[in-house]
């Protein structure tokens, strides 16, 4: 009787014991943040899960009609170019060439084609700003005639109701419209799927409160991104796309660019010589894969890009051991896509 006494008391004891550590398990650890990492947060904010329209939000039905368009050349006056052949999103969302091919032989882009992942975090679109949004984004490429050379929106829609798949698409996208396939719905549903297009990295691992999510080196990187000055342009979720700068504040940036072709940037759509040079602050996330760099890809190292940047922009002249540090800090933005995003439909 002792022995059975016993053996429930131990039992008991254990189970208690048991159960104490499955509540301490259950409460989570509330990370304790470095001054570091509290000062990235404040400048640099939360990276959100994507970025809905006011206009037209984001639907499963709009994403999936955006990206069947995104990736077919059907867009294209001679179907030789999609969305994915300039902004191609196994190589970052871009194509990795200072200027980009368009449609038509032998024609090429004037100005070095930015990512499209992120892109919805930026304030506007184009080196110049000239698409407000996404949406509006979407359709100028397409009319482009040095890039896509569609003549006008006409021929797009009446190239596309030819098409079973796309009118089925279409109305499934937008139900309450009668004719579904126009103009404004194309443009609508790339940019919901485009606005999908977002690459968190172990940058925002660290931001969270995993300090060891970057090394000493990229948090020393981080450190001199911060004190030299970078953040006075480069803020927020994507590290810049949210306002317009000279390019060339010290110095002409030809001078250090080599550029073959000066650009006189946003005054050439605005005509205001107040902006002249001016352009969209380019944002960094997964920089360290989306070279050749600047407006005209005119420079393909990044460390020669930070070197030129500490010195036309901030009028510093950025030692070796900076460089190198922002460089190694770059690198934790490289981010991830999903995969069933960036994957071409069948």
């Amino acid at each position: 009787m002792k022995n059975t006494m016993l053996i429930l008391m131990l039992f008991l004891l254990s189970s208690c014991q048991g159960n104490k550590e499955k509540k301490e398990a259950d409460i989570p650890l509330i990370p304790v943040f470095t001054e570091l990492q509290n000062k990235a947060k404040a400048i640099f904010n939360v990276l959100p899960d994507l970025v809905d329209s006011p206009i037209s939000p984001i639907t499963d039905e709009k994403a999936q009609l955006g990206k069947a368009l995104y990736f077919d050349p059907i867009l294209s006056k001679n179907e030789t170019q999609s969305c994915n052949t300039c902004h191609n999103l196994n190589t970052y969302g871009v194509d990795n060439k200072t200027f980009s091919p368009g449609d038509a032989k032998g024609t090429i882009g004037v100005r070095n084609s930015p990512s499209t992942l992120n892109a919805a975090l930026h304030t506007a679109q184009f080196w110049d700003g000239r698409a407000k949004t996404l949406e509006e984004q979407a359709g100028k490429p397409i009319l482009n005639p040095i890039e896509m050379g569609i003549p006008d929106e006409k021929f797009a829609i009446e190239r596309l109701k030819k098409s079973e798949k796309y009118k089925k698409m279409f109305a499934n996208a937008f139900p309450e419209d009668k004719d579904p396939v126009n103009w404004n719905n194309l443009t609508m549903a790339i940019g919901a799927f485009e606005r999908k297009l977002i690459t968190p990295s172990r940058f925002d691992k660290y931001m969270a409160g995993d300090d060891k999510a970057l090394t000493d080196k990229e948090k020393q990187g981080l450190q001199d991104f911060i004190d030299v000055g970078c953040i006075t342009c480069h803020t927020g979720p994507a590290l810049g796309g949210n306002s317009f700068q000279k390019f060339g504040v010290y110095e002409e940036y030809w001078k250090e660019t080599k550029s073959t072709k000066i650009d006189a940037g946003k005054s050439e759509i605005s005509k205001n010589d107040a902006e002249k040079y001016m352009f969209k602050v380019p944002a960094l996330r997964n920089v360290t894969k989306t070279a050749p760099y600047f407006h005209d890809g005119s420079v393909k190292d990044l460390k020669e890009a930070i070197r030129i940047m500490g010195k036309i922009q901030l009028d510093k002249e950025l030692t070796t051991e900076q460089v190198d540090n922002i460089l190694a800090f770059f690198g934790s933005l490289t981010g991830e896509i999903n995969p069933e995003l960036s994957k071409a439909p069948q």
